[in-house]
């Protein structure tokens, strides 16, 4: 496996190993966890080699966020990649992917504006811009996201759908825990008793997906409200939002459920934001 920090180099790369096959790409900010390796594992499946990147990318953290503190391992994360089967980490630095005069920024509207939108300004511009260098420094053929970032991933979507980039973007399931809770790298923040707490996330919305599956629950403001209750039981949990919106505008669903959806939370234990999702459809057709 070879670890790659130039720009030219990683272009150069892809562009020669897709002469011989499909490649994937999985967008990483490092501290690589089992949800990451999903997706690794997604990629071999259907591509002849696979690139992971690695960068904490400055420019979608806000003021007064974790991007100092978040964790850097690649020593780490590249004997992890390699015993993986992966063949390439590209791993820039801020200045390489940033000049100091940058001014431009790729923003999806809509989209970018609500859930974690709304709660942090900005930070989808960032992770659009970031994703779309991504996508012309590492022209794979496909790129692999995880579902737990579920506004990120219809983000990422639009903007290849709108702004005609050729790369096919797949999704990918939630990893968990055994308890449930969504694997991510910033679990690591939380203290035991938090840690225990947070597994209200997922046991709520599983519940609520049982709910709208068997037709117990038919309006989404009562869903949302069951939810909020579950989870404000949870000690130390601070609610950021709790809703149920379309899969493709993001918008929120009001009164009856009439068809799939997905509920969203975002839930702070101490100064951790935790978010999770599921989709939920009242013929039961999702599990």
């Amino acid at each position: 496996m070879e670890i790659i920090t130039s720009i030219d180099d990683c272009r150069e790369t892809i562009q020669r190993a897709r002469r011989e096959g499909r490649v994937g790409l999985v967008p990483t900010m490092g501290a690589l966890h089992a949800g990451h390796f999903s997706l690794v594992s997604a990629a071999r499946e259907s591509c002849t080699q696979v690139m992971v990147t690695i960068f904490v990318n400055p420019s979608q953290f806000g003021p007064g966020e974790d991007f100092e503190a978040y964790p850097r391992r690649l020593q780490a994360d590249a004997a992890a990649c390699e015993k993986a089967g992966v063949a390439w980490i590209f791993s820039p630095d801020a200045g390489s992917m940033y000049s100091p005069d940058a001014s431009t920024n790729v923003i999806v509207n809509r989209l970018s504006e609500r859930l974690c939108g709304a709660s942090r300004p900005g930070h989808f511009a960032g992770v659009a811009t970031v994703v779309s260098k991504l996508f012309h420094i590492a022209p794979a053929d496909a790129a692999f996201f995880g579902e737990k970032d579920f506004q990120q991933l219809q983000i990422i979507r639009r903007m290849v759908r709108d702004l005609n980039m050729p790369i096919d973007i797949i999704g990918c399931p939630i990893a968990r825990h055994d308890d449930g809770l969504a694997l991510s790298s910033r679990n690591s923040y939380l203290t035991p008793q938090q840690r225990e707490a947070a597994t209200c996330l997922s046991s709520s919305l599983f519940q609520a997906r049982e709910e709208v599956g068997n037709g117990t629950c038919k309006r989404a403001e009562d869903i949302t409200a069951r939810v909020r209750t579950s989870i404000e039981r949870a000690e130390g949990a601070r609610i950021d939002y709790v809703e149920l919106v379309d899969e493709q505008s993001l918008e929120p669903i009001v009164g009856e459920i009439a068809g799939r959806a997905r509920l969203c939370v975002a839930v702070y234990f101490g100064s951790c934001r935790l978010i999770d999702n599921v989709a939920v459809d009242p013929t039961g057709s999702v599990g």
